[in-house]
């Protein structure tokens, strides 16, 4: 596992703050997510299932919703393996992947009164209060590499992107964020 994040701490400092999250576990699960044992598993690990395009958070665990077989559970880094080896035993018998991702991706985070007006010059998503609130989650497009983004307070925003892309999503995300080219289209 890596023991520095993908940008070190990067911080483009204005208005509206771009700033790396630092190390994050991550996991992947796919399989049915309508079991019993899928349930009882993620209830284990973390805060429990979420609905469709929604993240569910306690204390330092959340789990999100990425597809109708798929959820990212995130954790303090130094649990992520851990998280596997759990999961592996509690749901042993059911079809399903458990994978450590912590390493192939990085977190950043949008926060200020112009998150949400960066992210949307980048990502073909309506970001619209009335259609992104607060516990949605969704994965997109930032540009020209895939992300997933959700919306944790009113003015803070989390993408999730590839490690090996991190840079350039730190990048783009400061310059969209930098107070000369606000728009004042959500207020």
């Amino acid at each position: 596992m890596f023991e520095v994040s993908a940008l070190n701490g990067a911080v483009a400092d204005g208005p509206t703050r771009v700033e790396e999250a630092g190390l994050q576990g991550m996991v992947t699960l796919k399989g049915d997510l309508g079991s019993a044992k899928m349930k009882a598993a993620l209830k284990a690990v973390g805060p429990g299932l979420p609905d469709r395009r929604q993240i569910v958070e306690k204390g330092d665990r959340a789990v999100a919703w990425m597809a109708r077989d798929e959820v990212l559970i995130l954790c303090p880094h130094a649990e992520a393996n851990a998280v596997v080896t759990e999961l592996e035993a509690a749901l042993a018998g059911e079809h399903f992947l458990a994978v450590n991702v912590s390493d192939a991706r990085a977190m950043l985070r949008v926060t200020g009164p112009g998150a949400r007006e960066a992210l949307a010059k980048l990502a073909p998503v309506d970001l619209h209060p009335e259609s992104f609130r607060a516990g949605e989650m969704r994965r997109t497009r930032l540009a020209q590499v895939p992300a997933a983004i959700w919306l944790s307070e009113t003015d803070e925003i989390s993408v999730i992107a590839f490690r090996s892309v991190a840079k350039y999503v730190f990048d783009i995300l400061a310059l969209s964020a930098d107070d000369s080219g606000r728009v004042g289209y959500f207020g």
